[in-house]
């Protein structure tokens, strides 16, 4: 069998070996799933880089979960294109929205990588938020072998980072493992937290998510999470349209979200971009075949549900925290990000009863119309 990757002593930063373009190494199978080895170059993601409003980390590439939504499955052909292997096995057996979720790329030497970092210019300052998981799970099965996001998480607290925002998200109870290194970047920095859920209805999340965690046991790590007196919140999404929408799955989620400790929830309608297109209308022609049409038509010419769907979404998702007890987190899109709404609405039947069930004026000019 494989050996596992090595696991680096926080005292210690090795010599690494040089970067050569070589075929990835595989580390071990199970099942239909396989691991390789990539060389973590640099490990800190820069806002100048991705664009977005932080630093990110992301201890692996692709993810085995598999949901069926997910966004983030073209950076395994990303992550080929730049090191420049195109032509290995991998690319060539998959295509790379499926690659993502079976051949996981796990990151070699990430905790040296971010010691190095921590003493150059290329990581976070005081002042500045970091994401570990914005485009793969950090908590998926591979963690439990590799280790990686634990070397991340061991490597910032050894260097007593301070002033910094980190967020982790993930889907997996797992990251209850790693409550005492949490504990200690708490105490000089703001740290967080987010789980992911959808649903609590067990089944319905088999379908979406085929290989992610129960929403028990995601719960049971929430709860974990705020016993331990960490911050955390839940990630309602995305919020599948025609699919978990429906008032009565929202209240339930909701409600399971405030017994189980958590201080706030985020929620968003569905995103469609073209990676999770590949994966998404398919499930959705085999499993929902009443949706695809008006999915299609919803959109068709924009990535986003329409812009009458996610007011009402939010007006309707702020009166459930406000019943709950829980603080609804807000979103801003980048400037110049398509917001163009999409032609029709999936469904547009009005839930004026279930409004008032959670404090919704009737008469509201921003009714929730599902779609």
């Amino acid at each position: 069998m494989p050996r596992p990757l090595p696991v680096v002593e926080s005292d210690v930063t090795p010599v690494l070996p040089a970067l050569t373009p070589e075929p990835l190494r595989l580390l071990t199978r199970q099942a239909d799933l396989q691991y390789h080895a990539i060389p973590a170059r640099g490990i800190f993601n820069a806002p100048s880089a991705t664009h977005m409003g932080f630093w990110s980390i992301n201890p692996y590439v692709g993810c085995a979960f598999g949901c069926t939504y997910c966004y983030a499955r073209d950076t395994h052909r990303y992550t080929l294109e730049r090191a420049g292997r195109i032509g290995t096995d991998i690319a060539a057996s998959m295509p790379p929205w499926l690659a993502f979720e079976r051949r996981i790329l796990v990151k070699e030497h990430a905790e040296a990588r971010v010691r190095e970092a921590l003493r150059s210019s290329r990581s976070p300052r005081a002042g500045e938020s970091l994401v570990i998981g914005s485009a793969t799970d950090p908590y998926q099965p591979a963690e439990r072998r590799f280790r990686v996001t634990a070397g991340v998480l061991r490597a910032l607290a050894d260097a007593d980072v301070r002033g910094w925002s980190i967020v982790i998200i993930t889907k997996s109870p797992l990251v209850t493992r790693d409550i005492p290194v949490l504990q200690r970047l708490a105490r000089h920095n703001t740290m967080g937290v987010h789980i992911s859920l959808i649903t609590v209805d067990r089944e319905l999340a088999r379908q979406l998510e085929p290989r992610a965690p129960t929403p028990e046991a995601r719960l049971r790590g929430v709860r974990r999470l705020a016993e331990a007196g960490l911050d955390v919140s839940v990630n309602c999404m995305p919020v599948l349209p025609g699919i978990t929408d429906e008032p009565a799955m929202l209240q339930a989620l909701v409600a399971r979200i405030a017994e189980s400790g958590a201080r706030s929830f985020g929620a968003c309608a569905l995103r469609l971009r073209a990676a999770s297109r590949r994966r998404y209308l398919p499930m959705i022609r085999a499993q929902f075949p009443a949706l695809v049409t008006r999915y299609e038509s919803t959109y068709r010419e924009s990535v986003y549900a329409t812009e009458t769907y996610r007011a009402g979404l939010h007006q309707y998702m702020g009166a459930l925290a406000r019943k709950n007890g829980l603080v609804l987190r807000e979103y801003r899109r980048a400037s110049g990000y398509d917001v163009t709404g999409a032609s029709d609405a999936i469904r547009g039947e009005r839930v004026e009863e279930d409004m008032q069930d959670v404090g919704v004026e009737e008469n509201s000019d921003e009714q929730l119309l599902l779609l």
